[in-house]
């Protein structure tokens, strides 16, 4: 029994000392590490990186908005896949704006300056389209 105890004991030390150091690392915490997105205009909602989301419009939602000239939109990928917003369309692309990848609820912002129609999709899945009219 005793021989049985001093082998338990080790272990039952080792895991208090690692179950205490992940409790209170509070490293992923840093202020740096935050961001809070305070505005939010379209989103990227989850399950949007199959196809399928293009037949209910909703790959981008909205899928259409409607903006004053002078005016910022912010995109948010709220999905599990990283997305992105590039102008154009898949086989068109234009040079006007991208993203470049959004990470999972990374955000990404654009002031329009000149009015027109913007439309935009997504690199990586080509079924996700949207638009910008600037007013």
């Amino acid at each position: 029994m005793k021989e049985k105890l001093l082998l338990i004991i080790p272990i039952i030390v080792a895991l208090a000392y690692v179950f205490a150091f992940v409790s209170f690392d509070d490293s992923s915490n840093d202020e740096n590490d935050l961001k809070i997105i305070e505005h939010v205009d379209v989103i990227m909602p989850t399950k949007v990186s199959r196809p399928g989301c293009e037949i209910e419009n909703r790959c981008y939602i909205p899928s259409e908005i409607f903006v004053e000239k002078g005016k910022q939109v912010t995109w948010v990928n709220e999905d599990s896949a990283f997305h992105s917003v590039t102008s154009g369309f898949y086989d068109s692309p234009t040079d006007l704006f991208d993203s470049g990848y959004l990470d999972p609820y990374e955000s990404f912002s654009l002031t329009f300056d000149e009015s027109g129609i913007f439309d935009y999709f997504c690199t990586l899945h080509p079924w996700m389209e949207g638009q910008v009219i600037v007013e």
